[in-house]
């Protein structure tokens, strides 16, 4: 995977980074309430025009990873959400939340510990991770989340995720799937995700991935 650095926007009380490369604008920051983000300005991320507080909410609403803050006293590390969770979003990735383990995610992008966008189209350039190529690619699921899992699965942990070779992505750790709709719809300690956008059981894989020759190999 191709490394890249981190765009870092300083202030006197917390930095903030970008990583581009895992940023698919989904426009949480640039539509806050507030001067900390403004889209145009020069530069568009300006930590001290807002509290510390406002900083990290804004910060931490980005789904992807692609942000995160850093106070300049060390207070407030960023913490992972109470459960592991992902969100099967309509016609998009899988948005992942919680305390996060994904193999071969860059060291210099600190939000993938607990913020990711997933690629479940199968034409991500950024593999295993979303750069909205199912956009131009058309990809269609509407998010619906059939299968039940374990009702009694435990919550918290670390979730390791790692995406088998040409094959889909597998969970390892306690995690929920919630369906585009909203609806909290699957829980488990293990489950394998489609990545190669051809399952019939989507999100969860169902072997087509052999059958189209999926390549899952990362950019």
């Amino acid at each position: 995977m191709k490394k890249e650095r981190a765009i870092e926007y300083p202030g006197e009380r917390a930095n903030v980074s970008w990583h581009g490369r895992h940023c698919i604008h989904i426009g949480e920051c640039g539509r806050a309430k507030g001067e900390l983000f403004v889209g145009g300005r020069q530069p568009w991320c300006q930590p001290d025009l807002a509290a510390d507080d406002e900083v990290e909410d804004v910060v931490l609403r980005c789904p992807t990873g692609a942000l995160s803050v850093a106070h300049a006293d060390g207070t407030r590390p960023e913490q992972a959400d109470d459960e592991n969770t992902v969100h099967v979003a309509y016609n998009g990735p899988l948005f992942v939340r919680g305390d996060l383990e994904i193999e071969g995610a860059p060291k210099q992008a600190p939000g993938l510990k607990f913020r990711a966008a997933l690629c479940r189209c199968g034409k991500s350039k950024n593999k295993p991770f979303c750069d909205n190529a199912h956009l131009e690619d058309g990809f269609v699921d509407y998010g619906a989340v059939g299968e039940t899992g374990d009702p009694e699965a435990s919550s918290g942990g670390t979730l390791q995720i790692k995406a088998a070779p040409n094959g889909p992505l597998l969970l390892n750790g306690n995690v929920k799937i919630t369906g585009s709709s909203g609806r909290r719809s699957w829980q488990g300690n293990r489950t394998a995700l489609c990545r190669c956008g051809a399952s019939k059981n989507k999100p969860f894989c169902d072997g087509q991935h052999k059958k189209i020759g999926f390549d899952g190999s990362f950019a």
